[in-house]
């Protein structure tokens, strides 16, 4: 699977922005997804993901403004972010992994198998 990422910008606190990633190369529809972030000088972390049978998952610091979803005929996962903070800065990056269930999803890095190329999210004060 090819993941391409794409949405990112400068934008001050407060607004909206929506990430996609865009999928080729092998049945999306079969591939869990997720979210993941890295923030200057900090390791990536974990954001969101959304299994086969579409459960969504989210991290702490995210929860409620932040929503994954899929669009399994596009071939792509969005990531819609509101309420943005200063803290969400970072470059973000789209993941997938073929899964042994359809309800998998991992908060693990490691444990995804394909990686797209990072697009930036900066959000001004």
């Amino acid at each position: 699977v090819q993941l391409q990422a794409s949405g990112g910008g400068l934008v001050q606190a407060g607004v909206s922005l929506t990430l996609s990633c865009a999928a080729s190369g092998r049945t999306f529809s079969n591939h869990a997804m997720a979210w993941f972030r890295q923030a200057p000088g900090k390791g990536r972390e974990f954001v969101a993901s959304i299994s086969v049978n579409k459960n969504t998952y989210y991290a702490d610091s995210v929860k409620g403004r932040f929503t994954i979803s899929r669009d399994n005929a596009k071939n792509t996962v969005y990531l819609h972010m509101n309420s943005l903070k200063p803290e969400d800065t970072a470059v973000y990056y789209c993941a997938a992994k073929f899964p042994f269930r359809s309800s998998w999803y991992s908060y693990y890095e490691d444990e995804y198998t394909y990686w797209g190329q990072g697009t930036q999210v900066t959000v001004s004060s």
